[in-house]
């Protein structure tokens, strides 16, 4: 048993520490006895996305979405919408998060359009969005906790909803209470941190959601989750002190 993990430009989107979501899932599927394969692909690679189970995309600035547009315009926008609509999991974090939605509009007015995979939109702002803050998962009935920082506000479209309310920070845009984007097996957020190591809950249901989709419903083994769960209840307890 085993699951192909697609690294989308490991290179250029990984602010805060974003690749460590792939280092834990890896982690967490190795330590149950499951193979974990990781490819990274980068600018001017092809994207063959049904060789894979699972997609993860992490972070980038405003200047570094720019210069993947190019590349990933075509054929990636392609594989990846496909990818999407077939039920791959995808794992998006903040600029990946972006980059999945219709476009994203600077505060002076300059539209970049994305791939269009999730019917979301992001406008930039003068205001930036920073800090650690907390969300529920409204799914699994869980509080998550990670870092956001970002200008971008973004809004959910037709047939988008989002992972959860906001509890203690921005989330999409500082208005509507809402965070993150769930749309058919899409987990987009956010969250920075990285997210997963603090967050097992979370990582859990992304890999069995991944294994499920290849092998059929099944039950992960449980871990010891002592120092994950430490990590996030002390973090959930300074965000609820405020």
């Amino acid at each position: 048993m085993e699951l192909n993990i697609c690294h989308l430009y490991p290179d250029i989107l990984n602010l805060y520490g974003d690749r460590g979501n792939i280092l834990c899932m890896k982690k967490r599927l190795e330590w149950r006895g499951i193979g974990a394969n990781v490819d990274e692909v980068s600018v001017g690679q092809r994207l063959e996305a049904k060789k894979y189970d699972l997609l993860f995309i992490g972070g980038g600035q405003d200047f570094e979405q720019e210069v993947l547009l190019p590349d990933l315009r075509g054929e990636k926008t392609e594989e990846l919408k496909a990818a999407v609509e077939d039920g791959m999991p995808v794992l998006a974090i903040c600029g990946g998060y972006q980059m999945l939605g219709q476009y994203y509009k600077t505060w002076d007015g300059v539209q970049c359009d994305f791939t269009g995979a999730l019917d979301v939109c992001t406008v930039g702002s003068k205001q930036r969005m920073i800090g650690n803050y907390m969300f529920t998962c409204d799914e699994l009935g869980c509080e998550v906790v990670g870092f956001e920082n970002h200008s971008g506000k973004t809004y959910l479209g037709d047939g988008v909803r989002p992972i959860g309310k906001v509890l203690a920070g921005y989330g999409n845009n500082g208005e509507d209470g809402l965070e993150g984007a769930r749309y058919k097996n899409v987990f987009a957020t956010y969250s920075h941190g990285s997210l997963l190591p603090k967050n097992p809950q979370i990582a859990d249901f992304i890999l069995k959601t991944a294994l499920a989709r290849k092998y059929g419903a099944m039950e992960l083994k449980p871990l010891d989750d002592s120092l994950e769960t430490a990590a996030h209840d002390y973090m959930k307890k300074r965000l609820s002190e405020k």
